[in-house]
């Protein structure tokens, strides 16, 4: 078993893509999608996209990340944030805020306590630079 497994098996539910906010896209997390989606990139840009002044965000679309439709239509070009959700830092730092992920996310071993799964989690922010789930 992978180290994350023990703290985290995505059930593809979609949960974590709903809601009128999405992530801000880095330069690699743009390159990726333009790849993943074999488009030129000024048609990505115009079509998936929100882009206020320097920041590059995805859009949203009836309470939704724009690439959700019963699962993710970019999965393989998502980008970092998305592939470390759930397991963000914030966790670490606050026991109410693993509650809280683990409520809205089935994928989330809740059931091995916050003490164990912060240190799993720890050692893995150890040897990932990203966590990618």
């Amino acid at each position: 078993m992978l180290e994350i497994e023990r703290i985290f098996t995505c059930r593809r539910c979609g949960f974590c893509c709903h809601g009128e906010t999405t992530v801000s896209l880095d330069e690699n997390d743009q390159r990726q999608m333009v790849q993943c989606l074999n488009l030129h990139r000024e048609q990505v840009k115009s079509k998936y996209w929100r882009v206020t002044g320097t920041t590059v965000q995805m859009q949203t679309v009836d309470g939704h990340c724009i690439f959700y439709d019963q699962g993710c239509l970019v999965h393989a070009g998502r980008p970092w944030r998305c592939r470390q959700w759930p397991l963000h830092p914030s966790i670490l730092d606050d026991e109410l805020n693993f509650h809280i992920i683990a409520e809205s996310c089935p994928g989330i071993r809740a059931e091995i306590g916050y003490e164990e799964f912060c240190r799993i989690l720890r050692r893995i922010m150890t040897d990932m630079e990203k966590i990618s789930c």
